[in-house]
């Protein structure tokens, strides 16, 4: 009982340096994945020893961050950094998940019971601002600079938690059947969230992946409940948001109070710009942004186009970077969509949650700079979770065969 307590002790401390982010602290001079995921692998591994799963995609994320922060930006310890944080995910997954079904559910509800206390916390910041930014400070370990927000230091660190949470939220009361009260509170959590999260990237990548869920699981039937939804956020704006929170930053009032909010369009056409001038990528010609961007007057300040995968390919080029691309996402898509032609199976359900969740983080790195490759937490999390979900359920099947087999 005792090493069961401390096994889960070491899930959340794992899973919460993970999710928010927290590499190495005043508090702690060992890398983070280190203190908290080793224990797990080698005091609490999986007893049915599987060989490794992840060569091939832990392969191609090692040779994708060389490429970009090794080669391309000559941070050979940020390299590491990154290679450390995603290779003790899979490690986690292969070894201490492994084939245990359980410890796998388990990991995933602490994940997003961790981004849901990041997304309370972010709706008390505007209320009590200096309490919650000191407990922000406390939890990251270090100073917070930008607010309102969850436990992250930058506003668009939130931004991955919340993309990776709401969705997952409102699906997960859609496809386990909860009661219609549940699923009303978890869609006016999510509006609330997004609302005062400021994040329009996570609106876009939670609109884009509820829609394609009710348009997959309800048919025509998702048309009533998208106006039920659109219903819901009006009564739910009026008569208890705009009355109570105008006064405070929001999604709405973002540019207003941001006046160096910059259009992510115009940066992606400039970077398109630049990238025509280096077509075969950057690192082929020897240069880096700085040295491509220093007389251009919209990225002179210091900014990059706000698109991680526009930013890869403007580095490693087209020839690389698209095969690169096409190497990471080619067995996830495939799940994804395996998931989507099973969408009302009940084995699927937590798949399907998965698979929305990281699509909207996926859509949330169109507008920001970090995503997989960059070692964001939400982000590589869900890939392996999905890819390791994949495997338990192909494990099942297998197994259910040979049962029936062996009746025959």
């Amino acid at each position: 009982m005792h090493m069961k307590l401390i096994a889960v002790v070491f899930i959340v401390l794992y899973l919460y340096s993970l999710s928010f982010g927290v590499f190495m602290t005043n508090l702690f001079r060992i890398p983070t994945p280190l203190i908290f995921c080793l224990p797990l692998i080698f005091l609490f591994r999986e007893k049915d020893g599987l060989g490794f799963l992840y060569k091939t995609e832990l392969l191609l994320l090692g040779g994708a961050i060389f490429l970009y922060n090794a080669i391309g930006f000559s941070d050979y310890m940020v390299f590491m950094a990154n290679t450390l944080c995603i290779g003790m995910c899979a490690l986690y997954f292969n070894y201490f998940v492994g084939a245990d079904k359980e410890r796998f559910t388990i990991s995933v509800y602490i994940f997003f019971a961790l981004l849901t206390f990041s997304s309370i916390v972010m709706v008390l910041n505007p209320f009590y601002l200096s309490e919650i930014n000191n407990l922000r400070s406390m939890l990251m370990g270090e100073p917070v600079v930008q607010s309102p927000s969850g436990i992250a230091t930058y506003q668009f660190n939130f931004g991955y938690q919340l993309a990776a949470l709401v969705p997952f939220l409102l699906i997960f009361t859609l496809v386990f059947d909860k009661a219609l009260v549940i699923k009303i509170v978890s869609l006016l959590a999510c509006l609330l969230f997004i609302y005062l999260g400021m994040q329009r990237s996570v609106f876009v990548g939670f609109v884009f992946s509820v829609f394609l869920f009710l348009i997959l699981y309800y048919n025509y039937k998702a048309i009533f409940i998208v106006v039920f939804a659109v219903c819901a956020a009006f009564v739910f704006y009026t008569y208890i948001l705009k009355d109570n929170t105008d006064s405070y930053n929001n999604i709405l009032t973002k540019n207003e109070h941001n006046m160096e909010e910059y259009n992510r369009s115009t940066l992606a056409a400039e970077n398109l710009r630049i990238y025509s001038d280096y077509p075969y990528g950057l690192i082929f010609y020897g240069k880096d942004w700085s040295d491509v961007t220093y007389r251009n007057e919209v990225f002179s300040s210091g900014i990059t186009s706000h698109n991680a995968y526009l930013m890869f390919l403007t580095y490693v080029g087209p020839f690389l970077g698209l095969g690169i691309l096409a190497g990471l996402y080619y067995k996830i898509s495939k799940i994804i969509i395996n998931a989507f032609r099973n969408v009302k199976k009940k084995k699927y359900a937590l798949m399907i949650c998965l698979c929305c969740s990281f699509i909207a983080v996926s859509i949330n790195s169109l507008s920001h700079n970090s995503w997989l490759v960059s070692a964001n937490g939400p982000t590589f999390f869900l890939y392996f979770a999905i890819l390791h979900l994949n495997f338990l359920l192909n494990r099942e099947a297998d197994l259910d065969e040979d049962v029936v087999v062996t009746h025959i």
